[in-house]
């Protein structure tokens, strides 16, 4: 069974202390496991995804807009991956093994081509790291499982700004999508 990483949203704006819409502690405290998992992944020569949410400030049309502050705005820090991992990211982006996509959406498979790129390197099976458990990382899970994936979200590696939703999530991916969560 082919697998792949796919890292959601692990950037200074969800992650850092000053981050504009950040989990804080529980995602600064995964930092660790995310990146012991994406060099795996690569040094293992699996396919590794980076989606990361991308915004335009004040646009009237997005959903987002009236929910959250403005975050993960196109052109600023924010967009950084977090921590080690922007660096580590700069090292391996032009492995063919290493693919970076915009997403606009919960889902990184709403409006991307991750599904291709995935179904092309004939990928069964989608590992899942990053923030927030129960928004990003849950609806990645639930198109994941609705295209036919095996799914496997590290719980060491998923946080939360609502740890009431993060821990809700994490039974849902195994209850009710079958995920093995680990």
């Amino acid at each position: 069974m082919k697998k792949a990483l796919i890292n959601i949203d692990y950037t200074n704006d969800f992650v850092a202390e000053e981050g504009a819409l950040t989990c804080g502690e529980p995602g600064q405290a995964v930092h660790d496991k995310v990146l012991a998992l994406t060099k795996e992944f690569f040094e293992a020569g699996e396919f590794v995804a980076f989606t990361i949410d991308k915004h335009t400030e004040n646009d009237p049309y997005h959903p987002e807009t009236d929910l959250f502050p403005p975050h993960n705005i196109d052109g600023t820090a924010g967009r950084h991956l977090y921590g080690e991992l922007e660096a580590y990211y700069q090292e391996i982006k032009e492995a063919k093994t290493v693919y970076y996509t915009d997403k606009t959406r919960y889902s990184a498979f709403h409006g991307t081509d991750l599904e291709t790129k995935l179904r092309e390197r004939d990928i069964t099976e989608v590992h899942l790291v990053g923030v927030c458990t129960d928004i990003c990382v849950l609806h990645t899970a639930v198109d994941a499982y609705n295209k036919g994936f095996s799914i496997v979200v590290h719980k060491d590696a998923v946080a939360s700004f609502n740890q009431m939703g993060h821990e809700w999530a994490l039974g849902h991916f195994q209850e009710t999508l079958g995920a093995k969560v680990i």
